[in-house]
């Protein structure tokens, strides 16, 4: 079953107003909770790694992506080197780029400034329930960028709680809140729009990432997963729009 919307105003669609962006920072204020213990995990280990707090608080503010930041934790020390941090960095999080090409129809809408902007805070929560909201034919943009401040704020407040209380958490897969995540993101992808294209990207981008995992070097299944995928969304989407420019 997939989505009609040639009925629906596109410009409805690509609203991004102070309304929505307060919507959609309440809409993810509940799951931003749960992102404050893997802040506190994430304090407390860098603070044990030996950053400093400006140091640590400074990569959450501007970093803001928790498994990147645990993976740099592993490789800092006195002979760092910035080359392999960076790739490490850009490997976990090339899952962007597959979010970006999910979000594209909508996103090709806006102006460049606004195109970047909401998707600097983008991450896996808010991008799920922003593509579920355009699938469904409600104005997304606000839960990208209101829902994107929220648990960046959330995770900012957990380094800091971290750093100073961080005993309280300093494990939060003993409670179970590693799971968290995971089955949010499949409620997302049950609830979400249902088509031949969707199917097909999802299935190319896990197949792609399986085959990276087990005869690829590490972290690169990630890279090639979001590729895999992110190539098929495209090029299904411009095969599309060249068959009804020749209408």
């Amino acid at each position: 079953m997939s989505l009609n919307t040639n009925n629906i105003d596109p410009s409805k669609l690509h609203r991004l107003d102070r309304y929505l962006i307060w919507k959609g920072f309440l809409q993810l204020v509940p799951l931003s909770f749960f992102v404050i213990a893997f802040g506190i995990a994430f304090g407390l280990a860098a603070k044990q790694t030996g950053l400093s707090s400006t140091e640590s608080m400074a990569m959450s503010t501007l970093v803001f992506a928790g498994a990147s930041q645990f993976a740099s934790l592993e490789l800092w020390g006195p002979k760092v080197s910035l080359i392999t941090i960076l790739i490490t960095v850009f490997a976990i999080n090339a899952r962007h780029l597959l979010m970006g090409a999910t979000l594209y129809p909508w996103l090709q809408h806006l102006s460049p400034t606004k195109r970047y902007g909401v998707m600097l805070l983008a991450s896996d929560a808010n991008w799920a329930m922003s593509l579920q909201a355009f699938t469904q034919g409600k104005p997304g943009f606000g839960i990208l960028f209101g829902g994107g401040i929220s648990l960046w704020l959330f995770w900012i407040f957990g380094t800091w709680v971290g750093l100073y209380f961080g005993n309280l958490i300093h494990d939060p897969k003993q409670f179970g809140l590693d799971m968290v995540m995971g089955c949010f993101l499949l409620a997302m992808v049950v609830g979400g729009e249902k088509n031949i294209r969707m199917f097909v990207i999802w299935i190319v981008a896990a197949s792609a990432s399986l085959l990276a995992f087990w005869f690829l070097p590490e972290n690169s299944h990630v890279i090639v997963g979001a590729i895999a995928g992110g190539a098929v969304g495209l090029f299904w989407m411009n095969h599309k729009e060249g068959e009804k420019s020749h209408d």
